[in-house]
């Protein structure tokens, strides 16, 4: 079995959730994901999804587990808010169980110059512990993102794999993995495939786009071809989903990356 290719709508399509939904099916794409699942319309969408015969591959979380670049709590990586963290991941968990989709996506919060990395590291840690009984309960996976910190998040505490897989093992559970991004990883240490390839069982989501400009794959420095095909060969049979900005039109966009993956996974 090989991975299934998803899309993040709200990157990809500069319209209605439902729209992108139907257009990224109609490109070819087995699933889809998008980031506010507060002001959706949750029935609307599951209706949609179904409707375009696509799964729901993940949402973001609300509130402490969507803080990229605020300074301003609440986020995972602040010891203080952990009760809050805690009860944002595990309505996110519910919520993603109801919709069908099979992962929630988190993002920490900024680095804090008062507090040593260990003692943010482990208010990570601690709050992914107290949400993974909740997440195994549903089946949903809580997936762990770093990000860039050179480009596009100055300040975000989670940049490099190895804290995020330093985080996953601490946590020691089949329902919180990582979320890969090729694009931020790309930028903040290179050395995609191999990194992927000796991690795949902490890895539970990828993304992708090129670099730089966070386009679509084939547009940039990447050789995606051997990127999907080393992940194809490891096994990886999780969701690789484009979260990028079209170059051009997003359905040729969209059609390209099928195209690239379909021919990885012929």
């Amino acid at each position: 079995m090989s991975f299934d290719v998803g899309v993040t709508v709200p990157m990809v399509y500069d319209c209605g959730l439902r729209e992108g939904i139907e257009r990224a099916a109609a490109a070819g794409a087995d699933a889809v994901e998008f980031f506010d699942w507060e002001a959706a319309d949750i029935d609307a969408v599951r209706e949609t999804a179904e409707a375009s015969g696509v799964a729901v591959s993940g949402v973001l979380a609300a509130g402490a587990g969507a803080n990229i670049d605020s300074t301003e709590r609440p986020a995972l990586s602040y010891p203080e808010d952990r009760e809050r963290a805690v009860a944002d991941l595990e309505r996110s968990v519910e919520t993603a169980a109801d919709l069908g989709a099979s992962a929630v996506i988190t993002t920490v919060g900024q680095r804090v110059d008062t507090l040593s990395a260990a003692a943010q590291q482990n208010a990570v840690v601690r709050v992914l512990r107290e949400v993974a009984p909740t997440a195994e309960a549903h089946d949903v996976t809580v997936v762990l993102e770093p990000l860039n910190a050179r480009v596009d998040h100055p300040g975000y505490f989670v940049r490099t794999s190895d804290r995020g897989f330093e985080i996953v093992a601490a946590v020691d559970s089949p329902n919180v993995k990582l979320l890969y991004d090729v694009y931020h990883q790309q930028i903040t240490e290179g050395n995609v495939t191999q990194t992927l390839t000796e991690h795949g069982d902490l890895v539970g989501h990828v993304h992708v786009a090129d670099v730089p400009g966070r386009h679509e794959p084939g547009t940039g420095e990447l050789d995606y071809a051997h990127v999907l095909g080393a992940l194809d060969e490891a096994g990886y049979d999780g969701v690789v989903s484009g979260e990028f900005a079209p170059s051009g039109d997003p359905d040729a966009a969209v059609e390209s990356f099928v195209a690239l993956a379909d021919a990885v996974r012929e």
